[in-house]
């Protein structure tokens, strides 16, 4: 009996170091060779951004032996919140303001660690040419997410017809912060989704580049756009525990690439602004 009882346990531990062999991954996400996360999953969204990624980013990741994989999602807060749950490994949707708000709001531990080109905001009109041609009680259609909602109106400041206490926090923007309001606009904050459907019914609308790209609207007809400002530039976030993962690193590289300046000099037909750290 005795001799059996070693002999089961010596076939428990050469069972146990079977399953436990180095380089091993029970969710199929490392390399078999040493233990490092091959296979990656980013939140898509429909937009620029996403666009970019898969296109210019993907060939890069790939010749280093890197598995992509995207997760549709509708809304960037849903797509944080998968973030945030560890659903997903990273996203390229947004930029730091949207990201603090989201973290302040839930609890969530989002760090930006690289920028990436991005799409200026601006306002379009389909009843103006000019913005010298703003009637008196014009309508203005901004977006009523928090922080494109705070890029609008500083944008409208920007072009002279309002101006904004921004003292407080970027975020929280919003009409309440007008102190300055000559030309009597009437403004209306709804979802940047819907503003390009309704566009003929508005004066003007100031709307996101991604919204610009989806809703396929030239961006030379902008009759302004905004100033990027840092907090506004467009960013890879992962979770901060994440951050100085060896994957998280080299996508931040591929942004820094000859390759994507390459893509870039090749198919940037003034959509995009790119960062300076990236030219």
């Amino acid at each position: 009996m005795k001799r059996q009882l070693i002999a089961l346990a010596g076939a428990l531990v050469l069972t146990v170091s079977a399953c436990s062999a180095p380089g091993s991954d029970s969710s199929g996400g490392d390399d078999a060779s040493g233990g490092e996360k091959k296979t990656l999953t980013f939140s898509r969204s429909q937009g620029p951004y996403s666009e970019l990624f898969e296109e210019a980013i993907v060939p890069i990741l790939e010749e280093k032996g890197y598995t992509v994989n995207g997760v549709d999602f509708s809304d960037l807060l849903n797509a944080d919140i998968a973030l945030n749950d560890g659903d997903v490994d990273f996203n390229v949707e947004q930029h730091t303001a949207y990201m603090e708000d989201f973290n302040n709001n839930n609890s969530g531990d989002l760090v930006a660690i690289s920028p990436i080109p991005t799409v200026p905001a601006g306002i379009y009109s389909d009843n103006y040419n000019s913005l010298e041609d703003i009637p008196d009680g014009a309508t203005v259609a901004v977006p009523n997410d928090a922080s494109n909602r705070a890029r609008a109106y500083l944008l409208l400041e920007k072009v002279g017809w309002i101006e904004v206490d921004d003292s407080g926090d970027f975020a929280a923007i919003d009409e309440s912060n007008v102190t300055e309001n000559p030309h009597n606009i009437e403004f209306t904050e709804m979802k940047s989704l819907s503003i390009p459907a309704v566009s003929q019914d508005f004066d003007y609308i100031v709307i996101t580049g991604s919204i610009v790209y989806n809703a396929k609207i030239d961006p030379s007809t902008a009759l302004a756009t905004e100033d990027i400002v840092d907090n506004l530039v467009l960013q890879l976030v992962v979770k901060e525990e994440n951050q100085d993962a060896q994957w998280a690193q080299d996508i931040a590289a591929a942004y820094h690439s000859d390759e994507l300046k390459d893509y870039m000099e090749e198919n940037n037909d003034g959509l995009w602004w790119i960062p300076e750290e990236l030219q």
